[in-house]
């Protein structure tokens, strides 16, 4: 039986994201939100897998490595075992083509990993800050949360305020 999962964004939402830089360009800049770890907590306790989708254009384009990436991603993952929580998965889009078909809005990741591990997207969810985060989960046939202000023109299911909002609302919606 296939599992439902809860997708989220990375910059923005498992982390701060960054001011100066479009990315985070090294661990020292990675700084995980607590927030996002008490949502992590409320989907994981339902029953949900959780995986983390994320563009990283940066290294497409040379402005940084993918082993930068991966060493800001073992960091997050430890940073979670501490709290006795763990990823799913974590999925990089280091495509610069808007449309290649793992770049959000397109669906590509989210479609990877239910076929990799067996997810049922209609029982998912994504969760992002950006349009291109709630088009993918669209795509892909999940619900949406679009995380932040907007004037209602995300497409999302559901709009919260803030992240700081994320756990009461998979509370009550998971």
């Amino acid at each position: 039986m296939s599992k439902p999962c809860v997708f989220f964004d990375r910059d923005g939402i498992v982390n701060r994201a960054p001011v100066k830089t479009r990315y985070v360009e090294r661990l020292p800049d990675f700084h995980l939100l607590p927030a996002f770890v008490e949502a992590l907590s409320v989907v994981r306790g339902k029953g949900f897998e959780a995986v983390v989708v994320t563009n990283q254009k940066g290294v497409g384009t040379g402005q940084m490595s993918m082993d930068v990436v991966a060493e800001i991603h073992g960091n997050l993952c430890n940073e979670l075992k501490k709290h006795d929580l763990d990823l799913l998965d974590i999925l990089v889009s280091t495509d610069t083509d808007s449309n290649a078909p793992r770049r959000k809005p397109n669906p590509g990741m989210l479609l990877e990993a239910a076929e990799k591990h067996g997810l049922d997207l209609k029982r998912s969810w994504m969760v992002g800050d950006h349009k291109t985060d709630v088009e993918a989960g669209r795509r892909a046939g999940c619900r949406t949360v679009f995380v932040g202000l907007s004037d209602g023109a995300t497409g999302a299911d559901y709009e919260i305020a803030s992240v700081s909002n994320m756990a009461d609302f998979l509370r009550k919606h998971l």
